[in-house]
């Protein structure tokens, strides 16, 4: 009876020594923790101004309250689908690093439910203005307009004009247009400065085939290497015009752009005789885009790498009204993009490790893109034609 008597003054003790605490603390339960996201889906299709074309590979993104930023991209049907954190949220749609062509949709995103977003809201919207000089084998005009947005016509004079060409953002150069060099040469020497001061301080250019001589020199054409004129330095580019008619299989060298298209093997019809051929160029300053699928040679490239010593600072097209600022910022799996938030965000975004500027070359530069297919009257290009859409919207 004793023993007995004993063993329950034990297990007493031993329960009020368990009940006690001590100063081991409890494990806590692995369900301790701060508080699951609310989170919702924001569903839509991202369209041309007009309505008419969907945009792929457009950027689809929004913030939380601590500045977290929820990001996807349009597939090449425009489709999106976007997790965000439930409350009232600013929806932004951009092309290229948005700051020429941008959207901002207010929207209310509840927990754990879909919203649908109604075409109307998800058009992307023009902010750059937009020149074009008239060539004589090419009209991206006709594809700017197309997709419902505006361009300027100016001439050769505009573009020797400095104060004439920095109201715009991007000005495109139909191949052709360079095409009285020998009846003026000066205007062009005057013309080549002024293209570099524009892509120094942030305007945008493209050119097809011939054009190409605005960039590294030459009359109409450029029949060999380090011509006279342009602005690019000659080790960087090399184009002669040796291409063939003919149709060339080529392969999208660039997994945004393939987003963006649907496809990364396409042709491509040469039926103009005689053609832009790239010679050589510069892989750490020009990132290819299109190449020719046997031969690796390259069809369209683009750069942000430009610098000069030199060039005067001046404000270039929408950039001095902006209230947008372009920011690098890395995405899960070490993926990095370029986007524009306003000013206000700034701070809070480079708190979290984000950096002013785009996320690769220069960080003043505009870009240069370079093709050597366009879309002239005559000719059949095919799939070239949603790649000049793609340019268009990216510069």
């Amino acid at each position: 009876m004793r023993k007995n008597y004993l063993f329950i003054l034990l297990c007493v003790f031993t329960l009020f020594i368990n009940c006690s605490g001590g100063d081991d603390s409890a494990t806590p339960s692995e369900n301790v923790g701060p508080p699951a996201i609310k989170t919702g889906k924001l569903i839509g299709k991202v369209m041309s101004q007009n309505g008419t074309k969907p945009i792929g590979g457009a950027s689809v993104f929004t913030f939380d309250d601590q500045y977290k930023i929820y990001y996807t991209t349009s597939d090449a049907n425009g489709n999106f689908t976007l997790d965000a954190p439930a409350g009232n949220r600013t929806i932004h749609i951009q092309t290229g690093n948005g700051s020429n062509f941008r959207t901002e949709i207010s929207a209310t995103v509840k927990d754990h439910e879909t919203l649908n977003l109604d075409v109307s809201q998800t058009k992307l919207n023009q902010v750059a203005k937009i020149a074009y000089v008239k060539g004589a084998y090419d009209k991206i005009e006709d594809i700017i307009q197309t997709l419902g947005y505006n361009a300027t016509e100016i001439t050769n004079a505009d573009l020797a004009n400095l104060t004439a060409i920095a109201q715009y953002d991007i000005i495109f150069l139909n191949c052709g247009s360079r095409n009285n060099y020998s009846s003026n040469p000066g205007l062009y020497t005057v013309i080549d400065a002024n293209l570099a001061i524009f892509v120094a301080n942030g305007g945008s250019i493209y050119a097809s085939d011939w054009d190409v001589s605005y960039l590294v020199g030459g009359t109409s054409n450029t029949s060999n290497c380090s011509m006279t004129g342009g602005f690019v330095p000659d080790t960087k580019l090399c184009s002669k015009n040796i291409g063939s008619t003919g149709t060339l299989d080529a392969t999208v060298n660039n997994a945004g752009l393939t987003t963006a298209l649907g496809f990364n093997t396409l042709n491509i019809n040469y039926d103009l005789g005689a053609w832009q051929k790239i010679i050589n160029y510069d892989p750490a300053y020009w990132e290819v885009l299109v190449k020719e699928t046997s031969s690796n040679d390259a069809l369209m490239i683009r750069t942000n790498h430009f610098s000069a010593t030199g060039i005067p600072t001046t404000p270039i097209g929408n950039a001095p009204n902006s209230t947008f600022v372009t920011v690098c910022i890395t995405l899960p799996g070490n993926i990095q993009i370029s986007i524009s938030v306003p000013q206000v965000l700034v701070p809070y975004l480079v708190a979290l490790g984000a950096t002013v500027g785009p996320c690769s070359g220069s960080s003043t530069s505009g870009y240069i893109y370079y093709t050597t297919f366009h879309n002239h009257a005559s000719g059949n290009i095919g799939n070239a034609g949603v790649i000049l859409q793609y340019v268009i919207l990216n510069l």
